[in-house]
């Protein structure tokens, strides 16, 4: 029997937990505090319209997702946990490292389930990524850089926390570790805040990342490649389908008394089909039935607000 998960914040990214949770027959309620919003919702898919705080204490609700401002996030999950729900939080988890340890630590303490919606860690595309690196396509990882660039969200939160948690959730994974040394730098254009950003990082055993950001772009840019001692690959979300992973087969190597290069034509790679939110959604349900620790689960929460945190100082906090 699939679970009955509340979805709480009925905005834009809430608005498609909504309607993939009723596709996977998986929606048991909606919640917002405009009730309008939340009625809106109830009657185009026949769910109950509820407050948050009701939402929280139903017992006809197993779970729920909460797609709210990152500020009332930890507050809200862990009232969640205390009244026995499982919970996937939409990143990041909060605007701080502490409060985002309180989380995990509440989460721990009522033996709940705390996921958080890093979507591109479900990609098709990136897991095919991870899948070749880890067959030693490109042989041994030594860097990563991603790319998310375009126009627009400027919504009240800079440009590191509201982009880079995506890039941050791959970084990690293929990483492995946590990074040992964090390094930003950031620059306000057109907006009150910061609008592009560049974070480097350096992670154990010698491999690095760089991660670029910018919400003042003239076009739009979302790449994220590996390099390795025998090749690279690029996971490109805007390419076409059936270019979207590529692998080069560069080389670099050391003669005499310099460095040569040999470049390569792009191969594109098969991938797997699939709607990246609808497995991330399905992965979520099967965590709850085995109580299996979800794949971007508390340690990868905290982790990527400590990394926003020392990125992007200038956060608010909440109260």
């Amino acid at each position: 029997m699939s679970p009955r998960i509340a979805v709480v914040g009925c905005g834009q990214w809430g608005q498609n937990h909504i309607r993939t949770l009723a596709e996977i027959g998986a929606l048991a309620a909606v919640a917002d505090r405009n009730p309008d919003r939340a009625a809106a919702f109830s009657e185009q898919y026949g769910v109950p319209a509820l407050a948050p705080e009701a939402a929280i204490a139903s017992p006809d609700i197993d779970a729920l997702v909460l797609a709210l401002p990152a500020s009332v996030h930890g507050v809200t999950a862990r009232a969640a946990f205390a009244a026995g729900k499982d919970v996937l939080i939409e990143k990041p988890i909060a605007l701080d490292p502490a409060d985002a340890e309180r989380t995990a630590a509440a989460a721990r303490e009522a033996g709940r389930l705390l996921m958080v919606g890093h979507v591109l860690r479900f990609n098709p595309v990136f897991r095919a990524l991870c899948d070749e690196v880890a067959a030693g396509r490109i042989g041994t990882l030594r860097h990563m850089i991603s790319t998310r660039m375009g126009l627009g969200r400027f919504l009240g939160m800079d440009v590191v926390w509201d982009l880079a948690p995506h890039d941050l959730s791959m970084v990690l994974h293929l990483a492995g570790a946590h990074p040992v040394d964090v390094a930003c730098r950031r620059r306000t254009v057109l907006s009150d805040e910061t609008d592009i950003a560049d974070i480097v990082m350096d992670f154990p055993g010698g491999v690095g990342a760089e991660i670029h950001v910018s919400r003042v772009s003239p076009y739009r840019d979302r790449r994220f490649s590996v390099i390795g001692t025998r090749g690279m690959l690029t996971f490109d979300d805007l390419a076409p389908e059936g270019e979207k992973l590529a692998f080069y087969a560069h080389t670099v190597w050391r003669t005499d008394n310099a460095f040569a290069f040999e470049n390569a034509p792009a191969q594109y790679l098969e991938t797997e089909p699939g709607m990246p939110l609808d497995r991330e959604l399905r992965h979520f349900i099967e965590c709850i039935g085995t109580r299996a620790e979800p794949e971007t689960g508390a340690d990868e929460a905290v982790e990527t607000v400590r990394i926003l945190s020392v990125a992007s100082p200038l956060a608010r906090t909440p109260g």
